[in-house]
Protein backbone atom coordinates (compact mmCIF):
# COMPACT_ATOMS: atom_id res chain seq x y z
CA UNK A 1 0.00 0.00 0.00
CA UNK A 2 1.40 3.61 -0.76
CA UNK A 3 0.98 4.85 2.60
CA UNK A 4 1.47 8.61 1.30
CA UNK A 5 -2.00 8.43 -1.03
CA UNK A 6 -3.88 6.80 1.75
CA UNK A 7 -3.25 9.33 4.18
CA UNK A 8 -4.18 11.89 1.54
CA UNK A 9 -7.43 9.61 0.68
CA UNK A 10 -8.47 8.36 4.19
CA UNK A 11 -7.04 11.20 6.88
CA UNK A 12 -9.29 13.80 6.47
CA UNK A 13 -8.99 14.85 9.72
CA UNK A 14 -5.37 14.49 10.06
CA UNK A 15 -4.82 12.12 13.11
CA UNK A 16 -1.48 11.57 11.70
CA UNK A 17 -0.83 15.15 13.08
CA UNK A 18 -2.42 14.44 16.52
CA UNK A 19 -0.18 11.26 16.96
CA UNK A 20 2.95 13.19 15.53
CA UNK A 21 2.49 16.11 18.06
CA UNK A 22 1.97 14.43 20.79
CA UNK A 23 5.66 15.78 22.72
CA UNK A 24 4.11 19.00 22.31
CA UNK A 25 0.77 18.11 23.97
CA UNK A 26 2.79 16.56 27.18
CA UNK A 27 4.56 20.22 27.67
CA UNK A 28 1.57 21.71 26.84
CA UNK A 29 -0.56 19.91 29.17
CA UNK A 30 2.24 20.51 32.21
CA UNK A 31 1.90 24.22 31.80
CA UNK A 32 -1.89 24.07 32.47
CA UNK A 33 -1.25 21.70 35.40
CA UNK A 34 1.26 24.14 36.77
CA UNK A 35 -1.64 27.06 36.42
CA UNK A 36 -3.51 25.37 38.21
CA UNK A 37 -5.06 26.83 42.30
CA UNK A 38 -5.69 24.01 43.98
CA UNK A 39 -7.22 25.09 47.93
CA UNK A 40 -7.54 21.84 48.95
CA UNK A 41 -5.20 20.10 52.41
CA UNK A 42 -3.10 17.31 50.75
CA UNK A 43 -3.06 15.57 54.03
CA UNK A 44 -6.55 15.56 54.42
CA UNK A 45 -6.90 13.31 51.39
CA UNK A 46 -7.47 9.21 52.38
CA UNK A 47 -8.75 8.64 48.50
CA UNK A 48 -7.87 9.63 45.07
CA UNK A 49 -10.76 8.75 42.36
CA UNK A 50 -10.88 9.74 38.58
CA UNK A 51 -14.24 9.78 37.18
CA UNK A 52 -14.51 8.82 32.97
CA UNK A 53 -15.43 7.15 30.28
CA UNK A 54 -13.14 6.28 27.51
CA UNK A 55 -10.30 8.27 26.21
CA UNK A 56 -11.11 10.50 29.16
CA UNK A 57 -10.87 8.03 31.66
CA UNK A 58 -7.53 6.43 30.25
CA UNK A 59 -5.89 8.95 31.73
CA UNK A 60 -7.09 7.84 35.14
CA UNK A 61 -5.47 4.35 34.10
CA UNK A 62 -2.22 5.60 33.35
CA UNK A 63 -1.77 7.29 36.70
CA UNK A 64 -3.16 4.15 39.01
CA UNK A 65 -0.23 2.18 36.99
CA UNK A 66 2.51 4.96 37.57
CA UNK A 67 1.50 5.48 41.33
CA UNK A 68 0.94 1.57 42.09
CA UNK A 69 4.12 1.64 44.05
CA UNK A 70 4.19 5.27 45.17
CA UNK A 71 1.02 6.28 46.36
CA UNK A 72 0.07 5.85 50.00
CA UNK A 73 -3.66 6.07 49.43
CA UNK A 74 -5.73 4.30 47.24
CA UNK A 75 -5.81 5.82 43.14
CA UNK A 76 -9.52 4.42 41.45
CA UNK A 77 -10.77 4.96 37.93
CA UNK A 78 -14.67 4.75 38.03
CA UNK A 79 -16.46 4.66 34.79
CA UNK A 80 -19.56 4.28 36.30
CA UNK A 81 -22.74 6.55 36.97
CA UNK A 82 -22.71 6.20 40.50
CA UNK A 83 -19.03 6.73 42.61
CA UNK A 84 -18.68 4.09 45.57
CA UNK A 85 -19.34 4.23 49.10
CA UNK A 86 -16.07 5.43 50.39
CA UNK A 87 -15.81 8.66 48.62
CA UNK A 88 -16.34 11.68 50.88
CA UNK A 89 -15.14 15.10 52.36
CA UNK A 90 -11.38 13.21 52.24
CA UNK A 91 -11.51 12.36 48.70
CA UNK A 92 -9.64 13.68 46.01
CA UNK A 93 -12.23 13.27 42.88
CA UNK A 94 -10.67 14.27 39.39
CA UNK A 95 -13.95 14.52 36.94
CA UNK A 96 -12.60 13.70 33.63
CA UNK A 97 -14.80 14.71 30.86
CA UNK A 98 -13.28 16.22 27.35
CA UNK A 99 -16.75 16.88 25.99
CA UNK A 100 -17.78 18.58 28.90
CA UNK A 101 -21.30 16.37 28.50
CA UNK A 102 -20.47 12.68 29.20
CA UNK A 103 -23.55 11.45 30.95
CA UNK A 104 -21.83 8.87 32.75
CA UNK A 105 -19.44 11.66 34.01
CA UNK A 106 -21.56 14.37 34.94
CA UNK A 107 -23.57 11.84 37.30
CA UNK A 108 -21.04 11.08 39.07
CA UNK A 109 -19.63 14.92 39.54
CA UNK A 110 -23.09 15.60 41.02
CA UNK A 111 -22.50 13.25 43.63
CA UNK A 112 -18.97 14.52 43.91
CA UNK A 113 -20.67 17.68 44.93
CA UNK A 114 -23.13 16.51 47.06
CA UNK A 115 -20.70 14.49 49.01
CA UNK A 116 -18.33 17.32 49.49
CA UNK A 117 -15.26 15.86 48.10
CA UNK A 118 -12.62 17.46 46.93
CA UNK A 119 -12.77 18.07 42.91
CA UNK A 120 -10.50 18.96 40.18
CA UNK A 121 -12.20 19.19 36.92
CA UNK A 122 -10.73 18.08 33.43
CA UNK A 123 -12.19 19.40 30.54
CA UNK A 124 -12.54 21.12 27.01
CA UNK A 125 -15.50 23.11 27.76
CA UNK A 126 -19.23 21.97 28.19
CA UNK A 127 -21.77 21.50 31.01
CA UNK A 128 -18.37 20.19 33.17
CA UNK A 129 -16.79 23.49 32.71
CA UNK A 130 -20.11 25.51 33.73
CA UNK A 131 -20.73 23.35 37.04
CA UNK A 132 -16.86 23.74 37.78
CA UNK A 133 -17.01 27.71 37.34
CA UNK A 134 -20.62 27.35 39.36
CA UNK A 135 -19.21 25.85 42.39
CA UNK A 136 -15.48 27.51 42.03
CA UNK A 137 -13.86 24.60 41.44
CA UNK A 138 -10.28 23.85 40.10
CA UNK A 139 -10.45 23.60 36.14
CA UNK A 140 -8.22 22.72 33.79
CA UNK A 141 -9.52 24.15 30.51
CA UNK A 142 -8.31 21.82 27.97
CA UNK A 143 -8.11 23.32 23.99
CA UNK A 144 -10.79 22.31 21.88
CA UNK A 145 -10.41 20.48 18.61
CA UNK A 146 -9.12 17.01 19.94
CA UNK A 147 -10.96 13.54 19.56
CA UNK A 148 -11.26 12.75 23.51
CA UNK A 149 -8.97 9.86 22.65
CA UNK A 150 -5.64 11.79 21.39
CA UNK A 151 -6.24 14.34 24.37
CA UNK A 152 -4.51 11.61 26.56
CA UNK A 153 -1.45 13.75 27.73
CA UNK A 154 -4.12 16.57 28.64
CA UNK A 155 -6.10 14.02 30.76
CA UNK A 156 -3.50 12.78 32.30
CA UNK A 157 -0.64 14.91 33.28
CA UNK A 158 -3.01 17.26 35.22
CA UNK A 159 -3.83 14.29 37.53
CA UNK A 160 -0.04 13.48 37.81
CA UNK A 161 1.29 16.71 38.69
CA UNK A 162 -1.88 17.21 41.40
CA UNK A 163 -1.17 14.27 42.89
CA UNK A 164 2.95 15.08 43.01
CA UNK A 165 2.11 18.75 44.95
CA UNK A 166 0.04 16.72 47.31
CA UNK A 167 2.63 14.45 48.10
CA UNK A 168 0.68 11.31 46.39
CA UNK A 169 3.28 10.55 43.36
CA UNK A 170 6.71 10.97 42.64
CA UNK A 171 7.70 14.43 41.21
CA UNK A 172 7.42 14.06 37.64
CA UNK A 173 10.72 15.08 36.61
CA UNK A 174 13.31 13.67 35.85
CA UNK A 175 10.87 11.38 34.29
CA UNK A 176 8.90 13.86 32.44
CA UNK A 177 11.55 15.39 30.48
CA UNK A 178 12.87 11.78 29.02
CA UNK A 179 9.19 11.13 28.43
CA UNK A 180 8.99 14.55 26.13
CA UNK A 181 12.16 13.39 24.19
CA UNK A 182 11.21 9.66 23.61
CA UNK A 183 7.87 10.55 21.88
CA UNK A 184 9.45 13.29 20.04
CA UNK A 185 11.90 10.48 18.46
CA UNK A 186 8.97 7.89 18.49
CA UNK A 187 7.29 10.02 15.98
CA UNK A 188 10.13 10.10 13.95
CA UNK A 189 10.75 6.60 14.04
CA UNK A 190 6.93 5.70 13.42
CA UNK A 191 6.46 8.68 10.82
CA UNK A 192 5.31 7.10 7.15
CA UNK A 193 7.76 6.36 5.51
CA UNK A 194 10.54 5.91 7.79
CA UNK A 195 12.80 2.90 7.38
CA UNK A 196 11.72 -0.47 9.16
CA UNK A 197 8.26 1.58 10.53
CA UNK A 198 7.23 -0.85 13.81
CA UNK A 199 4.07 0.29 13.79
CA UNK A 200 3.66 -0.74 10.46
CA UNK A 201 5.01 -4.23 10.20
CA UNK A 202 2.76 -4.77 13.58
CA UNK A 203 -0.29 -3.29 11.44
CA UNK A 204 0.56 -5.57 8.52
CA UNK A 205 0.24 -8.54 10.96
CA UNK A 206 -2.73 -7.66 12.37
CA UNK A 207 -4.91 -6.72 9.54
CA UNK A 208 -7.89 -9.41 9.32
CA UNK A 209 -7.02 -10.86 12.12
CA UNK A 210 -8.44 -10.59 16.04
CA UNK A 211 -5.65 -8.64 18.46
CA UNK A 212 -5.57 -9.94 21.90
CA UNK A 213 -3.29 -8.24 24.15
CA UNK A 214 -1.49 -9.35 27.11
CA UNK A 215 0.76 -7.32 29.67
CA UNK A 216 1.52 -7.26 33.33
CA UNK A 217 -1.25 -6.44 35.76
CA UNK A 218 1.58 -3.88 36.96
CA UNK A 219 2.79 -1.74 34.80
CA UNK A 220 1.17 -2.86 32.07
CA UNK A 221 -2.52 -2.74 32.41
CA UNK A 222 -3.39 0.83 31.25
CA UNK A 223 -1.27 0.05 28.31
CA UNK A 224 -2.85 -3.00 27.45
CA UNK A 225 -6.41 -1.10 27.81
CA UNK A 226 -5.28 1.22 25.35
CA UNK A 227 -4.02 -0.76 22.56
CA UNK A 228 -7.77 -2.64 22.96
CA UNK A 229 -9.28 0.49 22.79
CA UNK A 230 -7.47 2.38 19.98
CA UNK A 231 -7.61 -0.56 17.65
CA UNK A 232 -11.42 -0.75 18.22
CA UNK A 233 -11.87 3.30 18.10
CA UNK A 234 -9.26 4.00 14.75
CA UNK A 235 -9.00 0.58 13.21
CA UNK A 236 -12.67 0.24 13.76
CA UNK A 237 -11.49 -3.70 14.76
CA UNK A 238 -12.45 -5.46 17.49
CA UNK A 239 -9.62 -6.25 20.19
CA UNK A 240 -9.30 -7.70 23.31
CA UNK A 241 -7.22 -7.79 26.42
CA UNK A 242 -6.31 -9.62 29.37
CA UNK A 243 -3.34 -9.05 31.87
CA UNK A 244 -0.75 -11.63 33.52
CA UNK A 245 -1.33 -13.42 36.48
CA UNK A 246 -4.87 -13.27 36.10
CA UNK A 247 -5.17 -14.96 32.34
CA UNK A 248 -3.32 -18.09 33.77
CA UNK A 249 -5.91 -18.94 36.40
CA UNK A 250 -8.95 -19.13 33.69
CA UNK A 251 -8.23 -17.47 30.07
CA UNK A 252 -5.30 -19.60 29.04
CA UNK A 253 -7.22 -23.04 29.06
CA UNK A 254 -9.59 -21.70 26.66
CA UNK A 255 -7.21 -21.52 23.84
CA UNK A 256 -7.98 -25.66 23.88
CA UNK A 257 -10.81 -25.58 21.79
CA UNK A 258 -9.92 -22.74 18.81
CA UNK A 259 -8.26 -24.20 16.29
CA UNK A 260 -11.06 -23.34 13.82
CA UNK A 261 -10.20 -19.75 14.81
CA UNK A 262 -6.68 -19.98 15.70
CA UNK A 263 -5.27 -18.48 12.98
CA UNK A 264 -7.26 -15.58 12.76
CA UNK A 265 -5.97 -14.21 16.59
CA UNK A 266 -2.89 -12.64 16.99
CA UNK A 267 -1.76 -12.41 20.54
CA UNK A 268 0.48 -8.94 21.44
CA UNK A 269 2.81 -9.55 24.18
CA UNK A 270 3.62 -5.81 25.76
CA UNK A 271 6.62 -6.44 27.91
CA UNK A 272 8.45 -4.42 30.76
CA UNK A 273 11.84 -5.15 32.22
CA UNK A 274 9.63 -4.19 36.04
CA UNK A 275 7.59 -7.04 35.71
CA UNK A 276 6.87 -9.33 38.27
CA UNK A 277 10.46 -12.37 37.76
CA UNK A 278 7.38 -14.87 38.41
CA UNK A 279 4.89 -12.97 35.73
CA UNK A 280 7.56 -12.80 33.32
CA UNK A 281 8.72 -16.53 33.45
CA UNK A 282 4.09 -17.19 33.47
CA UNK A 283 4.79 -15.11 30.36
CA UNK A 284 7.46 -17.23 28.57
CA UNK A 285 5.54 -20.51 29.66
CA UNK A 286 2.31 -19.30 28.33
CA UNK A 287 4.37 -18.67 24.93
CA UNK A 288 5.19 -21.77 24.77
CA UNK A 289 1.78 -22.93 25.31
CA UNK A 290 0.05 -20.28 22.61
CA UNK A 291 2.88 -21.37 20.01
CA UNK A 292 0.87 -24.44 19.56
CA UNK A 293 -2.37 -22.96 19.02
CA UNK A 294 -2.19 -19.55 17.37
CA UNK A 295 -0.13 -17.71 14.90
CA UNK A 296 3.52 -16.62 16.51
CA UNK A 297 3.00 -13.87 19.42
CA UNK A 298 3.90 -10.27 18.37
CA UNK A 299 6.17 -9.52 20.88
CA UNK A 300 7.24 -5.67 22.09
CA UNK A 301 9.44 -4.40 24.75
CA UNK A 302 9.09 -0.67 26.47
CA UNK A 303 11.96 1.66 25.95
CA UNK A 304 13.74 4.09 28.33
CA UNK A 305 14.93 4.38 32.03
CA UNK A 306 11.91 5.85 33.91
CA UNK A 307 8.65 3.98 34.27
CA UNK A 308 6.65 7.12 32.80
CA UNK A 309 8.81 6.86 29.28
CA UNK A 310 8.52 3.09 29.35
CA UNK A 311 5.15 3.04 29.20
CA UNK A 312 4.32 5.97 26.77
CA UNK A 313 6.87 4.67 24.57
CA UNK A 314 4.55 1.50 24.10
CA UNK A 315 1.16 3.96 24.26
CA UNK A 316 2.97 5.30 21.47
CA UNK A 317 3.49 2.30 19.33
CA UNK A 318 0.17 1.10 19.83
CA UNK A 319 -1.44 4.53 19.13
CA UNK A 320 0.74 4.52 15.43
CA UNK A 321 -0.41 0.69 14.87
CA UNK A 322 -4.18 1.70 15.53
CA UNK A 323 -3.51 4.43 13.08
CA UNK A 324 -1.91 2.44 10.10
CA UNK A 325 -4.75 -0.46 11.04
CA UNK A 326 -6.92 2.69 9.81
CA UNK A 327 -5.25 3.05 6.16
CA UNK A 328 -4.70 -0.65 5.65
CA UNK A 329 -8.64 -0.83 6.14
CA UNK A 330 -9.15 2.17 4.17
CA UNK A 331 -11.35 3.66 6.71
CA UNK A 332 -11.05 7.39 8.46
CA UNK A 333 -9.54 6.84 11.44
CA UNK A 334 -11.42 9.86 13.55
CA UNK A 335 -14.80 9.48 12.86
CA UNK A 336 -16.53 7.12 15.75
CA UNK A 337 -20.08 6.96 14.19
CA UNK A 338 -21.59 4.16 16.66
CA UNK A 339 -20.38 6.37 19.84
CA UNK A 340 -22.52 9.19 18.05
CA UNK A 341 -25.36 6.93 17.14
CA UNK A 342 -25.65 5.60 20.46
CA UNK A 343 -25.23 8.79 21.91
CA UNK A 344 -27.80 10.64 19.94
CA UNK A 345 -30.00 7.31 20.74
CA UNK A 346 -29.53 7.89 24.75
CA UNK A 347 -30.66 11.39 24.15
CA UNK A 348 -33.82 10.46 22.80
CA UNK A 349 -34.65 8.39 25.22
Amino acid sequence: MDLQEAIRKYDGSDMLGKLASFADQLRQARALAEGLDLPYRGSSIRHVVIAGMGGSAIGGDIVRCLTYRQSPVPVSVIRHYELPAFVGKDSLVFVSSYSGETEETLAAFREAVARRAMIVCMSSGGTVSQLAQEHSLPLVRIPPGYPPRTALGFLTVPILETMARFGLASPLDPGFGETVALCDELAKAYAPGSPENLAVQIAERLLGKIPVIYGSVVPMEAVALRWKGQISENGKMLAYANLFPELNHNEIVGWGLLREIQNRIQVIYLRDREDHDRIAKRMDISLEILRGQTSEVIQVQSRGESLMARLFSLIVLGDYVSYYLALLNRVDPTPVDTITYLKNRLKEA
